[in-house]
């Protein structure tokens, strides 16, 4: 199902969390992220690109509505819905005058009326982007908005890595698009030898720049590799780690934005204020678990976090080395973290530990083996921006009401 990207912007917490939950149990709206002001909003309008925004603009007004119009004119292809406590007739004139799409008052609201307006408008300015760009489908358009992928590892040995290098060098090579992938593992990230280069000059370095930070300084530090990606290599020295900010970190992003389709994201084993920036700028969240007791209770607490966050609806659970005879099964630990999980990949030591020594993604060295096939379904789960939580538990309910059918019909007969 092609879900409706928004993005809540209100400086009251509290009306942020009521929108959220209540537009969280719609099966075709996913909430991306929330903006606790006006600046705040076109700067993360920058970084996610949703398809609707909701700009609550009571505290200040102006403030809301000079927003708006910065979003429109950077974005054309992104519908504002301002919603408002104030109905005096100049208000609307400036909201709409700033390019919002539609007007909604508080105090006037009815059931379902929020909802309403957001696939209305989201409609509306598909067929505006159809008819400025003639002969492009709606999935090419929607693939023009450069994706931030984290991949995320709830313990150290979930194989996080590994996912994040063989996503990479799949999406690169079955869409031909451009493709960076950022280690984010500051102390001891392994990105650049599970590639096979040896960095000269690394994220540590980049950011000591005293010039101005462009797509052309960042392009002389991204290292290319023959699956087509193009590498930012942690740094050198695990004391280095320190010399990047999370400041820094949101900038570079917002570079590699600008001239790339997809930036995969591979991060720390433990929670750093690095990694909460990556969150937060990301589209989507993949969250790696390996198949024990100790993993079970650490994506559980992640989860909990990447929920405070309101990261949960762009997450997406990979279940790594999955193997029955483990003794732990997928359907107990999906019951256990109430989350289901996106895709299994299976156990394939000798193909992993091999491409690894070698320096080479297994999704090319052996792209025909269950556990490169497995990795092929999630890069594709990326790219087809599917396996949302709504998607898995809508398949669920659907699957288990033809199962009753089934029985109902066999007992008929």
């Amino acid at each position: 199902m092609e879900k409706i990207r928004i993005l809540i912007a209100s400086d009251l917490p509290e009306y942020r969390q009521e929108l959220t939950e209540m537009l969280s149990e719609e099966q075709d709206f996913l909430i991306i992220g929330e903006a606790v002001n006006g600046p705040n909003a076109v700067k993360k309008s920058e970084h996610l690109v949703p398809d609707i925004i909701l700009m609550d603009i009571n505290a200040p007004i102006t403030e809301g509505i000079e927003a708006t119009e910065k979003i429109t004119l950077a974005h054309p292809g992104i519908g504002v819905i301002i919603i408002s406590v104030n109905e005096e007739a100049a208000v609307m004139r400036q909201a709409m005058m700033a390019g919002a799409g539609d007007i909604i008052y508080k105090n006037q609201v009815r059931e379902g009326e929020v909802a309403q307006s957001i696939r209305r408008l989201y409609q509306a300015q598909k067929t505006r982007n159809a008819s400025i760009t003639s002969g492009v489908g709606d999935k090419d358009l929607k693939l023009r908005a450069p994706q931030v992928v984290t991949v995320f590892g709830a313990k150290g040995g979930a194989g996080k890595t590994t996912m994040a290098v063989n996503i990479a060098a799949g999406i690169a090579n079955e869409t031909k698009r451009r493709v960076a992938l950022m280690d984010l593992n500051l102390q001891f990230g392994d990105v650049a030898s599970y590639m096979n280069i040896q960095p000269r000059r690394t994220i540590a370095e980049f950011v000591q720049e005293r010039n101005q930070w462009d797509t052309q300084l960042l392009n002389s530090y991204l290292i290319p590799h023959n699956s087509g990606v193009k590498i930012l290599a942690a740094p050198l020295r695990p004391e280095d780690a320190d010399l990047v900010t999370p400041e820094q970190i949101e900038r570079i992003i917002t570079i590699l934005r600008e001239s790339f389709d997809y930036i995969i994201i591979d991060s720390p084993p433990y929670i750093s204020d690095t990694l909460l920036t990556a969150l937060d700028t990301s589209n989507q969240i993949i969250l790696v678990m390996s198949m024990d007791l100790p993993a079970v209770k650490n994506v559980k607490l992640s989860l909990n976090l990447l929920d405070t966050l309101h990261h949960s609806g762009k997450t997406k659970l990979v279940i790594n080395r999955g193997a029955k005879q483990f003794g732990v099964d997928i359907h107990d630990v999906e019951k256990t973290i109430d989350f289901l999980a996106a895709e299994e990949v299976p156990s394939e030591g000798n193909t992993v530990v091999n491409a690894a020594n070698k320096g080479v993604p297994f999704v090319l060295s052996h792209p025909q083996t269950p556990v490169s096939k497995a990795v092929q379904r999630v890069a594709r789960m990326i790219v087809d921006d599917s396996g949302y939580q709504n998607d898995l538990r809508q398949g669920k309910e659907k699957g288990n009401k033809n199962k009753k059918t089934g029985f109902k019909n066999i007992f008929r007969r």
